[in-house]
């Protein structure tokens, strides 16, 4: 497992100009503590600038980091840096990290060297990722012939080349099309679940961190501000429900109605265009509620559901709610 526990990094930089320039710190990470469990996925979330990049730095030791600690398993990751990159690896999206005029085989052959992985287990171990990622047909052709999904799978071999433990994903499916960003979602689930490997994923698609992740982590302005399963973070963020009814026919005098007969519980009635759907947002489970009130009304349901509030809701208004205790 990796523990890392209340990381900050701080970078000192110099205002002005000429010879009497004044330093100044700029706290990137002011203070984040997360886990990683072999097997499970988890996602790293935030607005632009929340300091994710940082983190993902400072736990694949390219950062040290100016306070905190970092634990694999037994391995103290700011004291043997080189013990940690042995057993982890990253995953960036978009075409970094592959060198377009090699084939795939050697692409990998020289990140395997890198690794200093033995020739005899390197040769099996690139044909077994070829294989693993769909492309061993295409391993003696140069990438710059490939397209973004297949440049993509190879990003994927090619952080599997030391067999880590654990992998950092840093928006792996940025700039795919669906067809490719579901493949290789199928294959993130492979790699925690088949192959037990400790998964960070950072992504601004907030459909595939819902697919993907066990566990979340939301960060902003340098600090975690929340922490749970997709679940949680939804339900606690929006401690109301939101229900949708749709009736045989609405008018403002239908809906002044709905609202005088649900004034026994704490609910606000709002009507959108929206194929004339009526929207209740309440504390309670007012369903049974709903239900008295249209037939009192003489009215027939159409439709009826509670709609679950949307993970990147969640992450707007934490994000707001922290700027707004810091501006006030």
């Amino acid at each position: 497992m990796i523990i890392a526990e209340h990381l900050k990094k701080t970078y000192i930089v110099k205002q002005g100009k000429g010879l009497f320039r004044e330093k100044q710190e700029i706290q990137a990470v002011r203070d984040i503590s997360l886990q990683i469990e072999k097997g499970k996925i988890v996602g790293l979330l935030g607005i632009n600038g929340a300091g994710k990049t940082t983190t993902i730095k400072m736990l694949t030791t390219l950062l040290s980091p100016t306070e905190g600690s970092y634990f694999l398993d037994d391995i103290d990751g700011v004291k043997y840096p080189v013990e940690i990159k042995k057993r982890i690896n990253m995953i960036a999206g978009g075409e970094r990290m592959i060198y377009w005029r090699l084939t795939a085989y050697e692409n990998l052959w020289y990140y395997g060297q890198i690794y200093n992985v033995s020739n005899n287990v390197l040769k099996e171990r690139i044909d077994t990722l070829l294989k693993l990622v769909g492309l061993e047909n295409k391993k003696d052709v140069p990438v710059e012939t490939f397209s973004k999904g297949m440049k993509q799978r190879l990003q994927i071999a090619r952080g599997l080349i030391n067999d880590p433990q654990y992998l950092f994903l840093d928006e792996p499916t940025i700039g795919l099309d669906a067809v490719v960003s579901k493949e290789l979602r199928s294959h993130i689930k492979h790699l925690a679940k088949e192959q037990n490997k400790g998964i960070l994923i950072t992504s601004h698609y907030m459909g595939e961190i819902e697919e993907l992740c066990d566990y979340i982590y939301i960060m902003n302005d340098g600090v975690l501000i929340k922490k749970g399963t997709v679940k949680e973070l939804t339900t606690e963020t929006f401690n109301r429900k939101n229900y949708v009814l749709r009736l045989d026919k609405h008018s403002k005098e239908i809906t002044e109605c709905i609202c005088d007969k649900l004034k026994v519980v704490d609910a606000t009635v709002e009507v959108k265009d929206e194929n004339d759907a009526i929207y209740i947002n309440s504390r309670e489970n007012i369903s049974m509620e709903l239900s008295r009130a249209c037939m009192e009304a003489g009215l027939y349901i159409r439709e009826m559901y509670e709609k679950e509030p949307h993970l990147e809701d969640a992450i707007i208004r934490l994000s707001r709610e922290v700027h707004h205790e810091a501006v006030y």
